[in-house]
């Protein structure tokens, strides 16, 4: 008697629980939240950092996505997209413009005039008469490249795809890979969650690669040895967080890094040490969700900045 007693108020219990589980699976509403983007939200709204910059010129494009930007010794500013390049003098007014039959990813100029893209798992060389010069083989069918850096005959290569920097010659073979996972040399490895990974060419003549995954900048000898790096992860304005930041950079004055972001759109300038410098540009200057704000900094030391959602190169100058 006394068992069956508890077996029953058993069953009276497990159709108590299952009523409620009904009650909400039919009225609750379900919770669609995702909350690393409250996160990203709060730190957005929470991001009063002023300014010290302020836009002063706005150029308008063409083309029907942009991707990459650059300028050259002369101040010309180069952007780089879909089917097509675009060429501006420092004021704005464009140049020249020429198509081509893919879309480039990135861009850079050597010192001799001549234009490099990255077309997905390749590189091409162009001259501004929208003429192409040379094609390069594939880098594989992983490959995905988002940056280039040119220095003299060298070409450093960035491919999100197969997490590795190429240095290459520039009539395009292979010198070495850097940034390969390297316990023994203290090379920890690139971390890319998403297509975000830039580089560029510091005034030494060393490269510097992101490690978006460690919020990380990597200092490396053009032999792949590492020689420096500082890494600044925080949901702090001084910081990054998210899946992958910093997105972009470019040099200023060859000694700061204006660094640009996903998610939390914003650009900033460090010191070479990763001390936090300033705000150029606030969350509240771009449209939320607006990813692919390449960067470059011209002769006159301002800086540029991609922005692919208003099809704009948007120039900033100190207040």
């Amino acid at each position: 008697m006394k068992q069956k007693i508890i077996i029953s108020s058993a069953l009276v219990l497990l159709l108590v629980l299952v009523a409620f589980m009904v009650k909400d699976f039919f009225f609750s509403k379900p919770d669609n939240t995702n909350p690393y983007r409250f996160e990203l939200d709060n730190i957005r709204e929470g991001d009063t950092t002023k300014a010290v910059y302020s836009e002063t010129l706005q150029i308008k494009t063409t083309l029907e996505e942009i991707h990459g930007l650059t300028t050259d010794s002369l101040g010309r500013i180069y952007v780089s997209g879909k089917d097509g390049i675009e060429i501006f003098n420092s004021s704005g007014k464009v140049e020249t413009k020429f198509k081509i039959d893919s879309t480039a990813q990135c861009i850079a100029i050597s010192q001799n005039g001549k234009i490099f893209i990255g077309v997905k798992d390749h590189i091409e060389i162009w001259d501004k008469s929208g003429n192409r010069l040379s094609r390069w083989a594939s880098l594989g069918a992983d490959a995905v490249i988002t940056s280039i850096a040119v220095k003299g005959e060298d070409i450093f290569i960035a491919d999100a795809g197969q997490k590795v920097v190429y240095h290459c010659h520039v009539k395009g073979y292979l010198f070495n890979k850097i940034g390969l996972k390297d316990p023994a040399t203290g090379v920890p490895g690139f971390i890319i969650p998403s297509p975000y990974f830039d580089l560029g060419i510091s005034k030494d003549g060393n490269l510097w690669v992101v490690n978006p995954g460690r919020h990380s900048f990597e200092k490396y000898k053009s032999d792949g040895t590492l020689l420096t790096s500082w890494v600044k992860a925080s949901n702090a304005m001084e910081g990054f967080c998210g899946c992958c930041n910093p997105s972009n950079f470019a040099f200023l004055n060859d000694s700061l890094f204006v660094t640009s972001e996903k998610g939390i759109e914003r650009v900033k300038i460090y010191n070479t040490d990763g001390t936090f410098l300033a705000v150029v540009a606030t969350p509240d200057q771009f449209e939320e969700g607006t990813t692919g704000l390449d960067l470059a900094v011209d002769n006159q030391n301002r800086i540029l900045v991609l922005d692919p959602a208003k099809k704009l190169v948007r120039i900033f100058e100190p207040k």
